[in-house]
């Protein structure tokens, strides 16, 4: 193609406000066999697949920031890949965008029926009981083997965080829980019982990561009782811990040193100031 009928062939979309239509245009331009990206025709569903969780979680980390022309750019990018996906799916013969709305359109009515019907859920916690309710059906309804089990269809390339807490949720359902959540605590001070006895003793690494994960999947299972969003709490203390630790870094540079070990003491009492500065 040259710049010129490039420029034909673009120039209508610019010239108007975009709509999905264009970015569904622009994605059958790309994969057309004929006159479309070599890289973009390269690409399979995994191959893509990388790309659509990083904007995931890129359109998070704009939504911890704040920033709200990050969240614009990024939500895109994230749409991007919806279509992007859709789009190798109709080129197979499996469904297109259009199939793909209207499964959510359907879905989000039939998971409302306090507001598309005339149900009477008045609280948030009935109104989520009923989703939980509608999907259990849903599930029930498609009889594949492989959900047979209530848990079932939790993504296993969620993040271990998110995969833990909804796994737990499942359960939950049915009365797999803790009844009170000094339980959940008693359960977190054992796990980490059982951590420190496999430190100190001759274990093999594989116990030792199996010890590792059952403290981490008890201390999900408390921020679950605490209705904290594991997955998120993890994220800020990864951003504080980053913030504080380059507090320490630019108090260290600017007195003509750097980290590491001969500065041990020196960086614990910066950071303790980090702290404070926060507060």
């Amino acid at each position: 193609m040259t710049p010129a009928n490039l420029q034909e062939h673009v120039t209508p979309i610019m010239d108007h406000t975009a709509s999905i239509h264009d970015l569904i245009s622009i994605m059958a331009r790309l994969r057309d066999p004929e006159h479309g990206c070599p890289w973009d025709l390269e690409q399979t569903f995994r191959t893509i697949l990388p790309f659509t969780l990083e904007e995931a979680y890129e359109v998070a980390e704009a939504i911890d920031q704040g920033d709200m022309d990050a969240l614009r750019d990024e939500l895109g990018d994230l749409l991007l890949q919806v279509v992007f996906h859709a789009r190798m799916a109709q080129e197979l013969g499996h469904f297109g965008f259009q199939e793909v709305v209207q499964a959510i359109c359907d879905k989000m009515i039939r998971r409302h029926p306090h507001v598309f019907a005339d149900a009477e859920l008045t609280s948030a916690q009935a109104v989520y009981a009923n989703w939980e309710s509608v999907k259990a059906a849903e599930r029930a309804g498609q009889k594949r083997a492989r959900e047979e089990s209530l848990l079932a269809g939790v993504a296993r390339s969620l993040p271990a965080l998110v995969r833990a807490e909804k796994l737990q949720r499942r359960a939950a359902r049915v009365g797999f829980d803790w009844q009170d959540i000094e339980g959940v605590f008693e359960k977190v001070v054992e796990e980490l019982g059982e951590c420190r006895e496999a430190m100190s003793s001759e274990v093999d690494p594989d116990a030792r990561v199996q010890e590792i994960g059952d403290l981490l999947f008890s201390c999900v299972n408390l921020a679950r009782h605490l209705g904290v969003d594991a997955e998120q709490g993890l994220r800020e203390a990864n951003h504080r811990f980053e913030q504080r630790f380059g507090w320490v870094e630019r108090a260290l540079r600017s007195e003509g040193r750097e980290p590491g070990p001969a500065v041990r003491d020196e960086m614990e009492r910066l950071w303790n100031l980090a702290k404070q500065e926060e507060g």
